[in-house]
């Protein structure tokens, strides 16, 4: 019983970390699209998407990195956002009438849907874009912090592009209506999805001044992360609320998707999402209690109802 309060304890005070840093994030997202100059329907429908209520985890996921290796965390604000505006710029595009053909995001109408394919297209595009104007922003400064930096944006860049983010996504184009093998569907995902989780970790500790060890530590617990959040989505697509999500249920079936639970079943994929949770802890076992943020997201994502 003991073990059970402290989980909830451990729960209670992860959602009001990531309650805070989420009000840091939303309160900088805007400030940025206020900066904006370009039509007021495209401005429109990048706010729509952008500011919809996202989880941002993977943001916050950079910002606890920071923190965790003993940086200060509004020092990794703006490669943040820039994540997040990476991130939703992909789920416009993937909700696109060409992709998954989505309906519903985050208990909306998507993009295409509230306004119009065309304008859904050149809203992502326009995320994306402003993504790397907002990398930019930052200041030069000394050597070896300014090395960092581009470091940062040279990882964001690969994860983004054709070598992560979007070759995950071919492959899941064109992996509907095959039957794919588990090492087969992880390495599709590890580049869809896990590519800008592992990066938004990566930059985290670079912002924070990681050495070595500690980089290699982070690196462990976002390769696992990275793969169980998609475990994770796997198994609320068969068995969420679309209420809670915000989205439809069921999607990955519809479209004979290769998915955790399909090829493992749902008990041995959520078996397998724990697991990797339990890797990721133990990768980062060493460090002290600031990466306990860290530790309360490892959790929290495979408990999560959305």
């Amino acid at each position: 019983m003991t073990k059970c309060r402290g989980e909830i304890v451990l729960m209670f005070e992860v959602k009001s970390y990531i309650q805070q840093k989420k009000q840091v994030i939303d309160t900088s997202l805007e400030k940025i699209l206020t900066k904006s100059q370009a039509s007021e329907t495209l401005v429109k429908a990048m706010s729509y998407s952008l500011m919809a209520g996202g989880k941002r985890i993977r943001p916050i996921l950079c910002l606890a990195a920071c923190e965790a290796v003993g940086g200060v965390s509004e020092d990794a604000v703006t490669v943040a956002c820039a994540l997040e505006l990476i991130h939703t710029y992909s789920l416009i595009h993937d909700d696109l009438p060409a992709m998954d053909d989505d309906q519903l995001r985050r208990g909306k109408p998507t993009c295409h849907v509230a306004f119009d394919e065309a304008t859904a297209i050149l809203a992502g595009d326009a995320l994306l874009t402003l993504a790397f104007e907002v990398l930019a922003t930052i200041p030069v400064e000394d050597g070896d912090r300014t090395a960092r930096r581009l470091q940062v944006i040279r990882l964001i860049s690969r994860a983004a592009g054709y070598q992560g983010m979007i070759q995950g996504q071919m492959l899941d184009i064109a992996s509907e209506g095959h039957k794919l093998s588990a090492g087969e569907l992880e390495a599709m995902h590890r580049l869809k999805t896990g590519a800008l989780i592992e990066t938004a970790l990566t930059c985290g500790g670079l912002l924070g001044g990681a050495d070595e060890r500690q980089m290699s530590m982070l690196k462990g617990y976002a390769a696992n992360i990275g793969l169980a959040f998609q475990v994770a989505d796997d198994i609320l697509n068969v068995e969420g609320n679309p209420e809670l999500m915000g989205k439809a249920v069921g999607t990955d079936l519809e479209r004979e998707k290769s998915t955790y639970p399909s090829i493992l079943g749902v008990q041995a994929a959520r078996e397998y999402s724990t697991k990797l949770v339990q890797s990721a802890l133990q990768a980062i076992e060493t460090f002290d209690k600031h990466a306990d943020p860290l530790r309360g997201i490892a959790s929290y994502v495979i408990e999560r109802r959305r």
